[in-house]
């Protein structure tokens, strides 16, 4: 499901807003999306109101185990947050703008910049399962994107600019954060695909070429949808496998959640340091 003209999409967001508004009266200043595995950062959330993703008008719902489908509010490192324990995956067959849904209900709610974590494969040897890396640049292998159909000018304009979708400054903080802490951060360029299979020995091989250190299977949509409005975005990938083609072996989902469990309180660190220092 698409939205066909800009009076549908802006009637369907007014309709979630105004539900949620009704719901609670908590203003974020920050979205947070929290991935595969990663939803227990919203442990350390001060929690005020949570709403199911199934209650909200027009709201895409969960359907990939390990996603909660719930949208938290609270503080978090001093700073007002919503956070979506759960996202939604172009390979659950939803479109892109429903995907990009919530980041611009977000936005009507005042939020103002988006910190976006995800599950990936390693791809660059020197990356381990269970290391994090700092997103500085993504390329879009999902073949669409959110901004395909009418534009909706108040929101962003025709061709938003993405030389610098993951902002400069808050990538800056989240490496001093690391430093300052002694956590071990790579760096390094995020590809995403639509999925759900995982990937070749071959297709692995062509993607590092490109240049990609990891790939996952969300984050982008999302980002392009932040960075059209004018958000800042910071992005954290957890490496829960390693994909090295000469070596590959099957995934293993508990092995997935494993590594996850071991990256997340690295992460947790540093998304909260950052949110502490903005």
């Amino acid at each position: 499901m698409a939205f066909d003209t800009v009076a549908e999409f802006k009637a369907k967001r007014n309709e979630a807003v105004d539900f949620i508004q009704s719901q609670t009266d908590f203003q974020p200043e920050y979205l947070l999306i929290l991935g595969t595995g990663l939803g227990q950062l919203g442990d350390e959330i001060e929690i005020t109101d949570i709403i199911e993703y199934g209650d909200i008008p027009h709201f895409p719902v969960s359907t990939v185990e390990s996603h909660a489908g719930r949208l938290l509010f609270g503080i978090l490192g001093g700073k007002n947050v919503a956070a979506m324990q759960g996202r939604f995956h172009y390979y659950e067959g939803y479109s892109m703008q429903q995907i990009a849904f919530p980041v611009r209900v977000a936005k009507a709610l005042g939020a103002q910049s988006l910190l976006v974590s995800n599950a990936c494969g390693g791809m660059n040897p020197n990356f381990e399962a269970g290391d994090i890396m700092l997103i500085t640049d993504h390329i879009n292998f999902l073949a669409d994107n959110p901004l395909i159909g009418p534009n909706d000018d108040e929101l962003g304009p025709r061709f938003p600019d993405m030389s610098d979708p993951y902002t400069s400054r808050l990538r800056e903080i989240a490496e001093n954060v690391a430093l300052d802490g002694g956590i071990k951060m790579h760096q390094g360029v995020y590809l995403a695909i639509a999925g759900p299979m995982l990937e070749t020995k071959a297709e692995y091989r062509y993607m590092r070429q490109l240049g990609a250190d990891v790939v996952g299977m969300s984050t982008v949509p999302e980002v392009i949808a932040a960075v059209h409005m004018g958000m800042d975005v910071l992005g954290i990938s957890v490496i829960t496998d390693e994909c090295f083609p000469d070596s590959l072996k099957p995934v293993v989902l508990e092995e997935i959640f494993a590594a996850a469990a071991l990256a997340e309180p690295k992460m947790t660190q540093v998304i909260i340091g950052v949110l502490e220092r903005l």
